[in-house]
């Protein structure tokens, strides 16, 4: 499975992004997913996830009420939607594929990650 992100960019605070995953190779939509972000210095760390069919999600506490995590498993396609982007938002955005449908939290656990999409938002 090959996972690549794409949608990131500069954007100024208070404006909006989306990213998106697309997945190749021998796919599954049966498989849960998740939007990592990492920033120098720090640890790569979940910013959103969902399981298989999007009916458990996650989110971490900083970007709750702002993004929206969706998957079209027609398009093996998954989405981040960012709202009210802050400069503390700011990281190199991965995202992630598990071989498991129950939504996952730790990095660790994901077997397919995607290039990273570098997300710049301005004060």
């Amino acid at each position: 499975v090959q996972l690549q992100a794409s949608g990131g960019g500069l954007v100024q605070a208070g404006g909006s992004l989306r990213l998106s995953c697309a997945a190749s190779g021998r796919t599954s939509s049966r498989n849960a997913v998740g939007w990592f972000r990492q920033t120098p210095g720090k640890e790569r760390e979940l910013i959103s996830g969902s399981n298989w069919s999007g009916t458990a999600t996650h989110y971490v506490d900083s970007v709750k009420g702002r993004f929206t995590i969706s998957r079209d498993n027609a398009k093996s396609t998954v989405y981040l939607q960012m709202n009210s982007l802050k400069p503390e938002d700011t990281g190199l955005y991965y995202c992630a594929a598990t071989k498991a449908p129950a939504l996952l939290l730790k990095a660790s656990l994901y077997d397919y990650w995607g290039q990273g999409t570098q997300l710049t938002v301005s004060s």
